[in-house]
């Protein structure tokens, strides 16, 4: 017996039926979004979210993401969002605004309504990075989405 054996312990299902999410897609980079979008897609069919039960919503860019979001948040029509797109480094400042930026209204759109954001704009330094991480990365978004949704669940119920 370890110390922890009498301790209640929360641990979140990956099962996604009935569950609603909400996809926020990036269109600047638009071929690593359409990757994202894709791996993201299959990844929450596989853990049982039904297509009706997705809505996907393209934006202009990554700044853009967090007034969607947020909006969506509100509604009180998802169980999770996900937000996908690709901030690629050029030669100016501007690759630190997006990035910084957008994980920040990211992050406050959850902190701020409760309802969980995976966060799959990618920040790379070039084209080749991001097309190695697009799959990948789009896979994890649906299922930390899946999981933080059913995690809430069960905060809920205590």
């Amino acid at each position: 017996m370890t110390k922890y054996d009498e301790m209640d312990e929360i641990e979140a299902g990956t099962e996604g039926e009935g569950l609603h999410i909400g996809i926020v897609v990036a269109r600047f980079n638009a071929e690593i979004g359409d990757g994202l979008l894709a791996s993201c897609t299959a990844e929450l069919t596989k853990l049982g979210v039904v297509a009706d039960d997705v809505t996907i919503v393209s934006v202009p860019g990554a700044l853009e993401a967090p007034l969607v979001l947020q909006q969506m948040a509100v509604s009180d029509a998802y169980d999770a969002l996900i937000a996908l797109g690709a901030v690629i480094r050029g030669e100016t400042y501007h690759f630190e605004i997006v990035a910084n930026e957008s994980a920040r209204g990211i992050m406050s759109v959850q902190l701020d309504t409760g309802i969980p954001v995976a966060n799959g704009i990618l920040t790379t330094e070039n084209d080749d990075q991001a097309t190695a991480r697009m799959a990948q990365k789009g896979a994890d978004c649906a299922a930390v989405a899946v999981e933080m949704a059913n995690l809430l669940r069960e905060l809920e119920r205590k």
